[in-house]
């Protein structure tokens, strides 16, 4: 594998690098990814944090067999900075473990909806897909990371200590320690678990896939950018590779269904893009292997992709036709993951096809603290 070159850290404002591109195509107007909300934003269906209570219990009540679904909270391991408990869920009997984490920014609501929905169908379905995937795999499912922020439609987090928002997403630092009580209660889970694969689901502004008029309806991403400053240069880079068969293997299958307006995450205003290389996001605390207080000691680490959808319920662009689309797009990327990380489908895809998922030209890689200009 060629080694990538870099400059110097020119430190550009962050601000400025997480601005969403205005259309690729500026002279029309941009076609919607999937239902338009034309700006009337509903969170008639949006699932709350009582519902989603009432919704996993009700899955599990009614679940059996090899779909047994068992829900429980991790208040052995802590709650909320409003005392609220985290929930989550197992599903499946395989040895191989894959993690999926949803809401962690409290305005990133359908993806809550999406996670639940995976729940159902895979502990009420008979198809021998299912079958496959529950006995290949186990399953651990936390539908609502950040109930706060989901309750106060906030994307952060507020610390009780302090009175400041912190956004949950960027609380896995090696330096420092975490912020807020959800970091570490999830944080000392996840070192329990220890799990294979992650996967990570989000929501994201108005962007436009590149070289059309389309807007994006769903972006897949990688939070340490796959031949960026940092994967290739642990774990052999084996990191590397499975990261980008993951996201070209979910591309692959969702086109199968119609879905075209799908990219590859980028940040950045216009056409200058670049690709995230974050270190203190979750995910990419979970590909560091990081070790918090000697509660990792052997270092566990595993790769991790994450799903953007378009809009949020903060800035507005959930509509009831929208809303349904958005929901069943994830959906489908998470059965379809699921099933290529069990059938063992996703390690045959040919890394280098990650490049074949639409994208801008990358300027450089956004990191914890500027850009990393690219030097072709």
């Amino acid at each position: 594998m060629l080694k990538q070159k870099f400059t110097k850290k020119v430190l550009i404002p962050l601000a400025a690098c997480m601005a969403i591109a205005s259309p690729g195509v500026a002279q029309e107007p941009t076609t919607p990814g999937g239902p338009s909300t034309n700006g009337n934003d509903t969170l008639n269906s949006i699932v709350t944090y009582e519902d989603m209570q009432k919704t996993l219990h009700k899955i599990e009540h009614s679940s059996h067999g090899l779909g047994k679904v068992e829900v429980f909270t991790l208040d052995q391991y802590g709650k909320t900075e409003q005392n609220r408990s985290i929930y989550a869920a197992t599903i499946g009997t395989g040895k191989t473990k894959v993690w999926i984490q949803a809401q962690i920014h409290g305005d990133e609501k359908l993806v809550t909806e999406a996670a639940l929905q995976i729940l159902k169908n895979l502990s009420s379905s008979q198809n021998a897909d299912v079958e496959t995937i529950l006995e290949e795999l186990t399953i651990y499912v936390i539908p609502m990371y950040n109930p706060d922020g989901s309750i106060m439609n906030k994307r952060q987090t507020l610390v009780q200590e302090t009175g400041q928002y912190v956004d949950l997403n960027r609380d896995w630092k090696e330096e420092g320690g975490f912020e807020a009580k959800e970091s570490l209660t999830v944080y000392k889970y996840w070192v329990e678990v220890k799990p294979d694969y992650a996967i990570d689901l989000h929501h994201q502004g108005f962007k436009t896939v590149y070289g059309t008029n389309e807007s994006t309806s769903f972006s897949l991403g990688v939070s340490l950018a796959p031949d960026g400053p940092t994967l290739p240069n642990i774990y052999d880079g084996l990191y590397n590779k499975v990261t980008k068969q993951m996201v070209t293997y979910v591309y692959d299958e969702l086109n199968k269904y119609g879905y075209t307006h799908i990219d590859r995450y980028q940040v950045g205003a216009g056409e200058q893009k670049y690709d995230i290389d974050i270190k203190g996001g979750v995910v990419s605390g979970m590909m560091l292997g990081l070790d918090y207080d000697g509660l990792n000691p052997e270092k566990h680490s595993n790769p991790a992709i994450f799903f953007e959808t378009k809009g949020n319920s903060r800035e507005g662009g959930l509509g009831q036709k929208s809303n349904g689309y958005l929901t069943k797009q994830n959906y489908q990327a998470l059965k379809a993951i699921l099933y290529g990380i069990a059938s063992k489908e996703v390690f045959d895809v040919e890394e280098e096809r990650w490049y074949e998922i639409p994208a801008y030209p990358v300027a450089g890689y956004q990191t914890d603290t500027g850009i990393i200009p690219k030097i072709d």
